[in-house]
């Protein structure tokens, strides 16, 4: 792959730059700040802003000229945050509205009882309202790294989970998010959405985007990116991530938005 015209460096975040709700490596703060320096990079995913935050910008040494070029994309890009004015800003949220959230959270709620999926002792809430995203987490968000890797290790249970409630909810999108959980937007309001705002935004092409994820699988919550035609890599650990990245930066000849 030539990297010469590489302008954004778009990743997951669970799975792809860390562990699954764990604050990123040392090893890889270093390779995103890095990174910053040659070019845009976005992160897009499932989780709220404040997941983005405890994860990634805490652990991240990053002048104001690196912050311009960071662009979060929380809950599957259904918002949109820059650093505007001295501060994380919200660009655009594609909130769901009441009726539609309450409808999903019944949805999710039946499916999971109906297929067995519904865990009496769960490690915090299973269902969480996100605003512009209404998340499934089958073991409950807190629940232990390890356990939730050994929940579903061939998708089949968010599989059939996320089929009941795409059926029921056929005016929104529906699909599988991390390793234990089912993620719900207005439809058409996924990654790849989010991926266009910016292309669009940075006045880029398709072909100026790489996207690095775990999820690239037909169903996955990265697969909508790949379905656009952009350039992807998959990974299934952050290291994969790193050592990608860490072979990527020597091609990279560009500043920033293709400055020199």
């Amino acid at each position: 792959m030539l990297a010469g015209n590489i302008r954004v460096v778009a990743f997951d975040l669970d799975d792809t730059l860390a562990v699954s709700k764990s604050q990123i490596d040392d090893r890889m703060a270093k390779l995103l700040a890095q990174l910053l320096g040659k070019v845009d990079v976005c992160i897009i995913s499932g989780g709220r802003f404040e997941q983005f935050d405890t994860q990634v910008l805490r652990h991240l040494e990053l002048d104001g000229e690196a912050r311009d070029h960071l662009h979060l994309m929380p809950t599957c890009g259904t918002r949109y945050y820059r650093w505007i004015e001295g501060g994380w800003g919200q660009v655009y949220a594609e909130d769901l509205s009441t009726a539609a959230k309450e409808h999903v959270v019944t949805v999710l709620v039946e499916g999971a009882k109906a297929l067995g999926l519904w865990e009496a002792e769960p490690w915090g809430d299973i269902i969480e309202d996100r605003g512009s995203q209404i998340t499934f987490s089958a073991l409950g968000q807190k629940a232990p790294v390890q356990a939730k890797y050994e929940w579903d290790p061939d998708g089949r249970k968010k599989a059939a989970l996320r089929d009941y409630a795409a059926e029921r909810l056929p005016e929104l999108e529906v699909r599988s998010g991390g390793s234990t959980s089912v993620d719900v937007t207005k439809k058409g309001v996924d990654k790849a959405y989010g991926m266009g705002k910016l292309i669009e935004r940075l006045g880029l092409a398709k072909e100026d985007v790489l996207f690095v994820g775990d999820r690239l699988d037909e169903g996955g919550n990265d697969y909508p990116v790949k379905a656009m035609g952009i350039r992807c890599v998959a990974v299934s650990r952050w290291q994969d991530t790193a050592e990608y990245v860490e072979h990527l930066l020597p091609s990279l000849p560009y500043g920033p938005s293709g400055d020199v």
